[in-house]
C-alpha cells in the first residue's frame, strides 16, 4: 500500500489482501517447492497447504495467521475452499495475545509477560487456575514433552519481530471446570498502526519473513507429534487430551465420542473394557418392527468375539438424580431416560433377527446374558 495513496479495504478486502501477499509469498511458492521435492509431502505440515480454517487476528502490533487441520496429508490439495475468520483486536484496551488465548492470566508476579523468541516449540502455559484444575484432574505432567511455565502472567510478543508459537497448550479454569486453548501454528507478523487518521486506520504490514529461508525451512520441518512406537509420548499425551475434554462441563457427549472413536485413542476404550477392538457409532435398524434405529456410542469387542455395549453419559446432572418425597423416592426423568435408553438396547438385541443383521453388516456379534435385566 503506498502511503500518499492509501487503499481503504474492509474486512472481507482485507482477508483478501492477505491472503493473495500470503499466498504469493509462502503458500504458492511452497507448493511449488513440495511439488518438485515430492518425497516431502507425508512429512511437511500438512495444513499449511491443505488449509481447514485460517483465523486471522488484527492487532495494533501485529496481525496473527493461526492455521488448522491435518497435521499430515497423504497428498497436495489441487483446489479446495478455505473457511477465514476475521477477529479485529485493533480497537479494544485488552491484551492482544490474551485475546487470541480466550483467557486472562492471573500470576503474581507483577505485570511482567514473558517475552516470546521468534520460533517456540510445545510451550505449555497455564494460568495458576488451570494449574490447580490440571492436577486436581491427574494431567499427566511428565508424560508432556514441551516448555512448561508457572504463575504466568501470559506472554507478549515484541514490537517489530516476527514469531511463531507451534503446538502450543494454554490452560485455564472457571465454574465449568478446564479450559483448554490448543494452538497448532500461529504466525505474528509485525505491522505499523496508525488510528489517528480521520475515517480510516492505516496499516503496514512487513511480509518480508516470508522468503526463500522460510519456504525450504517451513517444507522440512517435521510437526512435532507424539512418537507412536513409544507408549509415554503417545499414549499419555492422548490421555490428556481425554482429561482436557472430560475436564469442562461445558463438552459434550458427541465431542467425547468422536475423540474416543479417532484411530489414535480407541486404545482407551480398548485398554479400559479389557477389548480388542471398537466400534463408534454404528447405526443398527430394526428387523421385526418399524422403529427408529438405535446408535449406540460404541461397541467394545470383548477377546471372545462378543461385544458389550458402551454409552456415555457426562457426570453432572441438570436436576438430583433422585425426586420424591420420603418413602417415595424414585429416579428423575433424566436418569429414567438413562434406563430406558439401555432397556431399548436390550429389546433390540434380544430379537434374533436384528442380532442376524449386525452380526452380517458389521461383523459385530452380542448376546444378551440370561438373568439380567
Amino acid at each position: 500500500m503506498e502511503e500518499n495513496k492509501p487503499e481503504i479495504l474492509g474486512y472481507n478486502e482485507i482477508l483478501g489482501y492477505l491472503a493473495q501477499e500470503i499466498g504469493n509469498r509462502y503458500w504458492f511458492p511452497m507448493y511449488k517447492y513440495i511439488s518438485e521435492n515430492p518425497e516431502l509431502i507425508k512429512t511437511f505440515t500438512g495444513f499449511i497447504l491443505n488449509h481447514e480454517t485460517i483465523i486471522v487476528y488484527l492487532g495494533k502490533h501485529h496481525i496473527a495467521i493461526e492455521y488448522t487441520g491435518e497435521e499430515r496429508v497423504e497428498k497436495l490439495r489441487e483446489k479446495g475452499t478455505t473457511h477465514f475468520i476475521c477477529n479485529d483486536y485493533t480497537l479494544g484496551e485488552k491484551d492482544f495475545c490474551d485475546e487470541i488465548i480466550g483467557f486472562k492470566y492471573d500470576g503474581t508476579a507483577g505485570t511482567f509477560k514473558l517475552p516470546l523468541p521468534p520460533f517456540s516449540e510445545d510451550l505449555i502455559l497455564p494460568s495458576n487456575k488451570g494449574f490447580d484444575k490440571l492436577a486436581e484432574l491427574k494431567w499427566n505432567f511428565e508424560a508432556q514433552d514441551g516448555l512448561l511455565g508457572f504463575n504466568s502472567n501470559g506472554f507478549m510478543i515484541p514490537k517489530g519481530q516476527f514469531s511463531r508459537i507451534i503446538n502450543g497448550l494454554f490452560f485455564d479454569a472457571d465454574e465449568n471446570g478446564l479450559k483448554t486453548r490448543h494452538i497448532k501454528w500461529i504466525d505474528f507478523i509485525p505491522v505499523s498502526y496508525d488510528d489517528s487518521l480521520e475515517g480510516y486506520d492505516s496499516y503496514s504490514i512487513d511480509f518480508g519473513f516470508y522468503n526463500e529461508k522460510m519456504i525450504q525451512h517451513d517444507a522440512h520441518y517435521i510437526y512435532p507429534l507424539p512418537n507412536q512406537e513409544d507408549y509415554k509420548y503417545s499414549k499419555l499425551p492422548q490421555l490428556n487430551r481425554f482429561i482436557e475434554l472430560t475436564g469442562n462441563s461445558e463438552t459434550s457427549e458427541p465431542e467425547i465420542t468422536k475423540f474416543l472413536e479417532m484411530d489414535e485413542n480407541k486404545f482407551i476404550l480398548t485398554m479400559g473394557f479389557l477389548g480388542k477392538e471398537i466400534y463408534g457409532q454404528v447405526k443398527c435398524e430394526w428387523q421385526s418392527e418399524d422403529r427408529d434405529p438405535i446408535i449406540p456410542d460404541f461397541f467394545v469387542e470383548r477377546p471372545n468375539g462378543y461385544s458389550d455395549i458402551v454409552e456415555f453419559k457426562l457426570p453432572d446432572l441438570k436436576r438430583n438424580s433422585i425426586v420424591g418425597k420420603s418413602n417415595r423416592e424414585t429416579f428423575s426423568a433424566e436418569i429414567s431416560s438413562y434406563i430406558s435408553q439401555t432397556r431399548n438396547y436390550r429389546t433390540y438385541f434380544e430379537d434374533p433377527n436384528n442380532r442376524k443383521w449386525v452380526e452380517e453388516k458389521y461383523h459385530i456379534k452380542v448376546i444378551i446374558q440370561k438373568g439380567y435385566s
